[in-house]
């Protein structure tokens, strides 16, 4: 299919559901489906319009400027007027393109964020701890709910693992890149010789999931409940008030011990439960989508080394687009990240529209 064939497809769409919205609609639920439909698709079917309208407007001036009887003056205002509309019609055929693109069905979600220590013991603990701190600095910017849900500290400013719930508009949209592990070169303080150890920390970002979204059985789950304990065995409190549920046919386990509530321990570790197992599924239809795509940002999986912070050297590089910002504290400050996500989200543009042109 045509470009100009798929934009009229658009059209004759928006006009059929127009007239749809017209007509009594008793079904309160399918007229409120569809008038979302309307409101999603006007943005795209005005644009449509303008530009056939320029189409229009450039096609009548060239075929004034082929009058030999044209005077000179009018002559060069029409020439205007048709370089204006030349500068004008790419931008506005690239809002098009833009508009078209397949939408995220999970970028309007909240997240969850998940972070562990990975190779590089204690190092690697108090990078994660760095990198837990300018998630939420970056949420407290983009004026986001950040909350701490989990956290298994080391006792010496480092974290083993945890995670948040991050709340918002466009949350997902804009931390969905930062899946994935983030590796570390300093100088650890206790080094004396000062020589650069690398650690990595992983970072996983969840579209939180709805209880419409992912329906669990109870029979799927095990639940055991214990005691909360803090670092290096410290008892947190002494009721067992600490849930771990294993959801037996995928084997997750999600353990919360945060709360002094049992109920409000089970219903976050649930909640967990449900982003991870709908994660999951999204990711099984990413590979399928990947497999037939060229091209495309990252791939979302946890295991895949995307982002090095070089402390000597004050960088931060990002290894799937191939950005280096020699910014590293105000990135780790998190005003920084801003145009890391930005440069993530312009390429992962850039791949579709590309992915589009070979489509049409």
């Amino acid at each position: 299919m045509s470009l100009e064939q798929k934009l009229n497809q658009v059209l004759t769409h928006f006009e059929e559901l127009r007239e749809k919205l017209s007509s009594s609609i008793e079904n309160a639920t399918e007229f409120a489906k569809l008038s979302k439909e309307y409101s999603d698709l006007t943005p795209l079917a005005e644009k449509i319009l303008e530009r056939r309208k320029l189409v229009e407007e450039k096609a009548n001036i060239e075929e004034l400027l082929n009058d030999p009887t044209l005077d000179k003056e009018f002559k060069e205002i029409a020439q205007e007027d048709l370089q204006r509309l030349h500068n004008q019609l790419p931008g506005l055929l690239l809002e098009i393109q833009v508009l078209l693109l397949p939408k995220d069905v999970d970028d309007d979600r909240n997240a969850i964020l998940e972070i562990r220590a990975g190779t590089g013991g204690e190092e690697a603990a108090l990078f994660a701890a760095d990198l837990l701190r300018m998630y939420q600095r970056y949420a407290e910017i983009q004026g986001w709910r950040f909350e701490l849900m989990h956290e298994s500290d080391t006792g010496i400013g480092g974290i083993k693992e945890a995670s948040a719930s991050i709340s918002g508009k466009g949350v997902f949209a804009k931390l969905k890149f930062e899946s994935g592990v983030h590796r570390v070169q300093r100088v650890p303080e206790t080094e004396a010789g000062g020589r650069i150890h690398t650690s990595a920390a992983t970072v996983a970002v969840l579209p939180e999931a709805e209880d419409v979204d992912i329906h669990i059985e109870e029979k799927d789950l095990r639940i055991d409940v214990f005691r909360s304990s803090g670092p290096g065995g410290q008892s947190v409190n002494t009721t067992d008030s600490a849930v771990r549920i294993t959801h037996l046919p995928t084997g997750v386990v999600v353990q919360q011990q945060d709360e002094k509530s049992q109920h409000k321990n089970k219903a976050k570790a649930l909640k967990i439960l449900r982003s991870r197992l709908y994660e999951h599924q999204r990711a099984e239809k990413a590979a399928e989508r990947a497999a037939s795509r060229k091209n495309q940002v990252g791939t979302g999986d946890r295991s895949e080394r995307i982002r090095t912070y070089n402390f000597p050297q004050g960088r931060v590089t990002d290894h799937r687009i191939n950005l280096t910002l020699y910014k590293l504290d105000r990135i780790l400050e998190g005003s920084g990240l801003e145009e890391m996500v930005q440069a993530l989200l312009s390429e992962d543009q850039a791949a579709r529209l590309a992915d589009l042109g070979e489509a049409i």
